[in-house]
């Protein structure tokens, strides 16, 4: 997926959020924006977003000397969303558990750990689950293509699970379960970041979560917040092109594999109107999308 314009704006709001949590004061704050925006007029429209925003995080961590920003809030996402693991897989008492722990999945990508949201998690989720759920069900033939993930890990001896944040690995844990409980024969990998990347999952995270005793825990060997193929490890674009389905977590997945020439299913909440347009889907529409490689 290429950079759009309006991707623009984001992209210093992003700098000017990760100096902050980094403990920037003002002058340091508006240093970063400046080099950000020094680097913008070079930067490839072509390119996908995580690619300035791997750029935008290399300054603020040169700049204020913080290697890891979002360190304090990835602890505290794990803290809350093992919390309520137990109440996550109490819904699995369902007449699929697989289709509501893909929802679950799904939820998980669009609740904010930050500081803000951190009071009422349980509840938020609550809300979640009851305003998506008929959405799913509106767009499942177009944007929700769960019959086909379905027959994939029927037919699936190896899959790779694409992280995305920490805290939000607790509610893919709970499909990894599912899956392994469903198709035991399937040989799970779950690939994280190599470095830090914003707020998204390293090995630590994956592990505080319970993840490998379900999964075997990979890296990328990268730092973009996204899965950008050339600056990944050749073992795991191995892994990545042989595995028989492989499972796209996030918006940044998304938009660095959105033209991949392999079978890929996205998991993920269109949570912005340049994501929405490029899928044809709506803001706020659930999205388990089945990309067959072909473009």
């Amino acid at each position: 997926m290429r950079t759009c314009l309006d991707c623009i704006p984001c992209f210093f709001k992003q700098a000017l959020e990760a100096a902050r949590i980094a403990g920037a004061d003002d002058a340091v704050q508006r240093r970063i924006l400046n080099e950000v925006a020094v680097i913008l007029p070079d930067f490839r429209m072509e390119a996908s977003p995580p690619e300035m925003a791997r750029r935008i995080y290399w300054i603020v961590r040169d700049t204020t000397g913080v290697e890891d920003p979002y360190h304090a809030i990835k602890e505290e996402s794990n803290r809350i969303a093992l919390v309520i693991y137990g109440q996550l897989v109490q819904k699995l008492n369902s007449g699929d558990p697989l289709l509501t722990a893909v929802e679950l999945a799904i939820a998980g990508n669009i609740i904010d750990y930050g500081p803000k949201n951190s009071v009422d998690v349980a509840g938020e989720l609550e809300k979640i689950l009851a305003d998506e759920h008929l959405k799913i069900r509106q767009e499942q033939s177009r944007f929700f293509q769960y019959q086909a993930f379905r027959d994939a890990l029927k037919k699936s001896k190896t899959l790779l699970y694409l992280a995305d944040n920490a805290g939000e690995i607790v509610f893919d844990r709970v499909l990894l379960e599912v899956i392994r409980e469903k198709f035991p024969a399937v040989k799970m990998r779950f690939a994280v970041k190599e470095k830090p990347a914003i707020n998204d999952a390293l090995e630590k995270d994956a592990r505080d979560c319970g993840i490998d005793r379900i999964a075997e825990v990979i890296s990328s060997g990268s730092d973009a917040p996204g899965t950008l193929l050339p600056l990944c490890s050749e073992s795991f674009r191995k892994i990545f092109f042989e595995s028989d389905v492989v499972i796209s977590k996030g918006q940044g997945n998304f938009e660095s594999l959105s033209g991949v020439r392999r079978s890929v299913f996205f998991l993920l909440l269109a949570k912005c109107p340049v994501i929405a347009r490029h899928i044809g889907c709506r803001v706020g529409d659930v999205i388990l999308l089945h990309h067959t490689g072909d473009r």
